[in-house]
């Protein structure tokens, strides 16, 4: 069943994603080579649960873990563990954050020190995918605007578009309907209306669409192995147009120059 959000309930979801995204932002801050992904998962914790939140993440359906850290082929729900991230790495960090029963939900993903041109073009395209995505999140438009302007702009810059994961409602519960494909025809499926919150997350491959499951049951990584870049946010569709309730304004706008390849202007 499909909820449309009160404006309380809106403004609940965004004192959650401001959690979500403080939490976020000094997660992009302090990862570098030579930390494990179990530290920043505990980083994590500790700043959701010091800024009054809970993190939505752990035990949900078994998840152990705060956020999902994967690295450079993973897709998502890599499981923060020993591994040592490396210089040249690429990391994608999803995190939740509930909040007086509220969730919000983000993801980004980061260069661990000087980056490829080629990883840096495939962070700055899904990061465009995205924003082009909740640009269609305008009440009257149709849900399957919000993913046909992600695939649109992926296949067009010649990158995969993961079809095997989508895009959800988000509320009280961490995944609500509707499903938001990253991919389809436009004007199809469910009218946009006042209310509806969603969690838009364009997941890009630098190869094929294709993605795999690995043995522990949790991390989905590319199948060709090829690198994989993944960004979400929480948005709120009003009167107004889209409301971004999990906005790292640093990130978003002062950051901006790491998805450029060297030497491409702005």
């Amino acid at each position: 069943m499909i909820t449309l959000k009160s404006a309380r309930e809106i403004e609940k979801m965004r004192r959650s994603g401001a959690i979500t995204a403080a939490t976020l932002s000094m997660l992009v801050g302090a990862a570098k080579a030579g930390m494990t992904t179990r530290q920043l998962d505990a980083l994590a914790e500790a700043s959701i649960r010091e800024r009054g939140g809970i993190p939505t993440f752990v035990g949900y359906h078994g998840y152990p873990a705060t956020i999902c850290a994967s690295v450079n082929d993973e897709v998502v729900h890599g499981i923060p563990g020993e591994r040592v991230l490396c210089e040249g790495d690429l990391l994608s960090i999803d995190i939740g954050t509930t909040l007086e029963g509220y969730v919000s939900d983000s993801a980004v993903t980061i260069a661990i020190g000087e980056a490829s041109d080629e990883a840096r073009r495939l962070m700055r395209i899904t990061q465009e995918c995205l924003m082009l995505g909740i640009a269609q999140m305008q009440a009257g438009n149709h849900l399957s605007d919000i993913g046909h302007a992600v695939q649109r702009h992926a296949e067009s810059n010649s990158y995969g578009v993961v079809r095997d994961l989508v895009g959800h409602g988000v509320g009280t519960k961490m995944h609500e309907e509707p499903q938001v494909p990253n991919y389809g025809e436009p004007g199809k499926g469910l009218i946009l209306k006042p209310g509806l919150v969603l969690a838009v997350e364009p997941m890009i491959n630098a190869g094929t669409h294709k993605v795999r499951t690995l043995k522990d049951g949790w991390t989905v990584v590319t199948a060709d192995g090829k690198l994989s870049a993944h960004f979400e946010h929480t948005i709120a569709i009003t009167d107004e147009g889209p409301k971004i309730l999990t906005l790292r304004e640093v990130y978003e706008h002062a950051d901006a120059a790491l998805y450029r390849p060297r030497g491409e202007a702005a």
